[in-house]
């Protein structure tokens, strides 16, 4: 084996706290390369300030430093560690690139004689600096769209006189497209182009003609010392250019690419690839391709590291980039690793797909009121799913059943857009929902011409949808009762879930599911194998589709269902779906952590979850991996061919609670706090009842169900008034108000964005402190894992405020009471498993805001803080293997630890940006003081009522 002997220990650089643009995908990339490091032996050190991932766990990497992602840091470890040999940057996306980028400018790896591995600094910045790599890419002769470089606003005037519009401003050294913009009119570009110069850490700008409505591709590839490349993966674009890759629906394999187009593009890529640099690693392409005969194909950017769409690829080939990408770096070549899927062929074998992924980006507009809900060169997304079929309407059914925005999937649920101007409107500025506004668009009778002309989306794609609507026209012609088998087959494989089919029958999705039970169209399983099933698949993970029978020579009929189902004792654990504002990364890694310790158990580990940027989804984090819609119809089958013993639901946030009432009616075993409790909790009238009989005091409250009630309320409440509706994750839609007019708006916009939902009016205690405990309760005991005081006040929700551990100015008779509270609730609510409880504390009295008999967001944060493994402790409470007593607990931690939220404001230039009761961060940090006497702190508290917005 050539690996290198020298590279023994070596330094890796996390990507911080999650923002839009750089999300957990590279946790999940970060995660698979200390793995990869660690099987050879390597010595691993970690650089990442995000408490809330699987990278950052003392499990992860022998030396983990959760600090602030600086030079000055970097210093700190590399005098700890003076054996450290290399740093590999390529893990932590654009934040650690560009650390690595500032330390090597500063002289630090020379001075410590670090070598940097899986890129070239030069790579890095003839890709990054848009002049370099356009002269580069002239130079070896492959296609540029025209464009100049400006470095000054004049300039950037003379540019655009030449060139014309429409055009595009791209700022060097940025990610997620921060401050590119289309220009369509003259009269926008001054203020476009200041804001792409400030972008620019160096105040450079590339100014391209656009390419309005050119196709847009993607290529995964990886390259050896010896300059062997594979091509893992051709992701299409739905959307044309002018929507950033990170905002676009991507399918793959290419659906509308010809062969020859195809292996120019390849060559294209590869001949970058070696142009850019001599190094071991991975690289993303993107090109832009004409829509006509000609298919003219034009490079538009190269990243030398892994990025969203690696970690994309690698789900939807099961080709794990990051884990083969830290090996190149350590010297090996392609054909001396496995594939790990097939166990049998080399990772020099590019893998092939039998089956389509669809990837739709999950947005959260919501949260930024007043924000630009366009799409462009700017990613705005916060999450993605991935639905995985054996064609493409099946995978992107299975898509937007995956989203959570209560859609069944497209059209067929009596919520599309009826309006025409509407229709025309959305078609035109690409937005979030087009997905479905395109299906509505057909359905109303627009030509599919017509919708071509306007959204430039491959007539291909608007065929496939055609078909659909064609569909179900024809099935509503039936009633459930003459419904043919055929029919019922041909759509459930285009993805059409029971609840659609029921909508156009006009019966009940129970009804359907046993009209499919009836006639054999059954759910099957297949293994997602990187071969194309030309080899036998090692791995355990599986996507459904439905097929016909196969019928055998001798006329046994019988379906081909690759998932075999053995005698273990099992437990399927229900993930939280896609990453979003007030459910995020954390709950992933509580999902991973409830796999590992139900394998330490005895159990067999299932784990369903669609979200291909995280760790849950990785094809050996549990023993089995369904990557399905967290929908109920795809969760039943799955438990009804596995038949676990039963599902842990309090891991997966809000996603997998919501489940918790159809399990519970299906008869399904919940493992931990039961339906009943966790119900109990959400209902504020009953809740409050408890707490009345525990003694326990909680603000004033009432339950309102029009804008009437409401506002006879308030008139025993008194204001300020805060505004919820119940059953909603990361406070949506909550809202402080101080009087009538106030709350009469807004419980109307709520009844009608929310409509038959309870809202809660609470008397909001003005000035009061906030602080949370969580804890783990075996039902007889309870042990908290920590008590946090919000340096934020009350009123500001629990995930946008900066939260210290432990409290640093509650009072021993405070903290008492605290303590007995949630003794009391954890017992009360006959609690199995973890609790979140937050308090508002005025004039000494300690009251209850809510409680969460769930994983909550600060418990990876408590974990990391303590160095305990709260959520395996917890887990094994809850499977009965273990109680609170069994545990010796020895949390470790000098001076404070604070949870700082992060915010991705910039993304949104006109939004308000204060902070209320409605969550609005995307991610994270730790910080870690020794004394409140550090400036840091300091800070924070001169700072805490900035931003309160009532």
């Amino acid at each position: 084996m050539p690996k290198r002997k020298d590279l023994k220990c070596i330094l890796i650089i996390g990507s911080g706290p999650i923002i839009i643009g750089q999300a957990c995908e590279f946790d999940y990339s970060g995660s698979q390369s200390l793995r990869s490091l660690r099987e050879d032996g390597v010595e691993t050190i970690l650089i990442n300030s995000n408490p809330a991932t699987i990278m950052t766990d003392p499990s992860m990497a022998d030396h983990v430093y959760l600090k602030p992602l600086t030079t000055k840091s970097i210093i700190e470890i590399l005098k700890a560690h003076p054996n450290i040999d290399a740093v590999l940057p390529t893990m932590g996306g654009q934040t650690a690139l560009n650390l690595c980028i500032e330390a090597d400018e500063k002289g630090i790896w020379k001075d410590f004689g670090v070598e940097i591995i899986g890129v070239d600094i030069d790579a890095i910045n003839i890709t990054e600096d848009r002049e370099k790599f356009r002269v580069l890419l002239q130079k070896i002769g492959i296609p540029v769209a025209p464009s100049k470089t400006a470095t000054s606003y004049l300039k950037g005037k003379e540019v655009a006189q030449e060139f014309g519009f429409p055009l595009v401003i791209r700022p060097s050294f940025t990610l997620g497209g921060t401050g590119a913009s289309f220009v369509h009119k003259k009269e926008d570009f001054d203020t476009l182009l200041t804001r792409g110069l400030e972008a620019s850490p160096i105040h450079e700008v590339l100014i391209d003609k656009a390419l309005l409505g050119w196709k847009e591709y993607e290529l995964e590839l990886l390259r050896d010392k010896n300059d062997n490349v594979v091509i893992i993966c051709t992701i299409e674009n739905m959307d044309p250019m002018g929507v950033h890759t990170g905002d676009s629906i991507t399918v793959a394999p290419a659906m509308t690419l010809s062969d020859t187009a195809f292996q120019r593009m390849r060559d294209m890529a590869i001949k970058m690839m070696r142009s850019i640099g001599d190094f071991a690693g991975g690289c993303n392409v993107q090109f832009a391709v004409s829509p006509d005969e000609k298919e003219d194909i034009i490079a538009i950017e190269i990243n030398p590291r892994v990025s969203r769409s690696s970690a994309l690829a690698s789900k939807a080939t099961g080709y794990p980039i990051a884990k083969i990408a830290s090996k190149l770096a350590l010297g090996y070549t392609l054909d001396e690793l496995d594939n790990q899927i097939t166990g049998s062929t080399s990772a020099l074998f590019e893998p092939t797909l039998d089956y389509v992924i669809v990837k739709i980006p999950r947005w959260n507009f919501d949260k930024f009121e007043g924000s630009d809900r366009t799409l462009g060169l700017q990613m705005k997304s916060v999450g993605e799913v991935m639905g995985i079929g054996r064609s493409f309407q099946e995978a992107l059914h299975k898509a937007t059943q995956s989203l959570e925005i209560k859609r069944n999937g497209l059209g067929a649920d009596g919520k599309g857009y009826k309006d025409y101007d509407k229709i025309i409107e959305k078609l035109t500025n690409p937005s979030w929902d087009r997905v479905f506004v395109i299906y509505d668009a057909i359905q109303m009778g627009i030509p599919l011409s017509r919708i071509y002309d306007i959204t430039k989306i491959d007539m291909w794609f608007l065929k496939q949808y055609e078909e659909l609507h064609f569909l179900e026209k024809e099935i509503s012609s039936y009633s459930i009762e003459s419904l043919p088998k055929d029919l019922l087959l041909e759509a459930k494989q285009k993805g059409f879930a029971d609840r659609q089919i029921a909508h156009m029958l006009d019966c009940w999705e129970s009804e359907v599911y046993k009209k499919r039970e009836e006639l054999g169209v059954k759910r099957i399983y297949k293994l997602v194998d990187t071969c194309a099933a030309e080899f036998k698949a090692q791995t355990p993970y599986y996507y459904s589709t439905f097929e016909d029978e196969i019928e055998t020579a001798d006329g046994q009929r019988y379906l081909d269902n690759e998932s075999k189902v053995n005698d273990k004792k099992k437990i399927v654990v229900l993930g939280s779906g896609p990453n979003r504002i007030g459910q995020g990364i954390e709950f992933d890694y509580c999902c991973v952590h409830g796999v590992l310790a139900a394998a330490e158990c005895g159990y067999e580990t299932i784990m369903i979850n669609c979200n291909p940027e995280t760790v849950s989804t990785d094809f050996d984090t549990a023993d089995k991996l369904y990557f399905e819609p967290v929908f109920w119809e795809h969760i039943y089958d799955i438990i009804r061919h596995e038949k676990p013993e039963g599902v842990i639901v309090q891991l997966g946030g809000q996603t997998a609670l919501k489940l918790a009432e159809k399990l519970d009616k299906y008869g399904i075993n919940i493992i931990g706090t039961s339906f009943e409790s966790l119900d109990l909790a959400e209902d504020r009238g009953s809740f409050s009842t408890l707490l009345k009989a525990n003694d326990i005091p909680y603000p004033e409250f009432g339950v309102a169900e029009t804008a009437e009630e409401a506002l006879k309320l308030s008139d025993h409440l008194n204001f300020p008034i805060l505004v919820r509706p119940s059953y909603v994750l990361g406070g949506q839609g909550m809202k402080i108000v101080i009087n009538k007019e106030e709350l009469e708006e807004h419980v109307v916009d709520l009844l009608r964005k929310i409509p038959n939902n309870k809202l809660l009016l609470d008397h909001y205690l003005d000035g009061a402190i906030e602080a949370e405990a969580d804890a783990i309760c075996d039902g007889e005991n309870v042990y908290i894992i920590g008590i946090m005081e919000h340096i934020e006040p009350c009123g500001i929700h629990s995930g946008d405020s900066n939260a210290t551990l432990p409290p640093f100015n509650l009072g021993e008779f405070v903290l008492q009471q605290i303590k007995d509270h949630t003794h009391k609730i954890a017992l009360a609510l006959n609690t199995v498993g973890l609790i979140n409880i937050q308090f508002a504390i005025k004039d000494d009295v300690v009251y209850i805001i809510e409680a969460n008999p769930r994983a909550s967001r600060t418990v990876p944060f408590i974990a990391k803080a303590y160095g305990e493994p709260y959520v395996n402790y917890a887990t094994k409470v809850m499977l009965g293997e273990k109680k609170i007593a069994d545990f010796e607990f020895k949390p470790k931690l000098n001076g404070y630890a604070i949870k700082q939220p992060v915010f991705s404001f910039n993304k949104f230039p006109n939004v308000n940006k204060n902070l209320g009761p409605e969550m609005k961060s995307t991610g994270e940090g730790i910080l870690f003081i020794e004394s409140l006497k550090d400036d840091q702190f300091y800070e924070l508290y001169t700072r805490r009522k900035m931003y309160l917005s009532k």
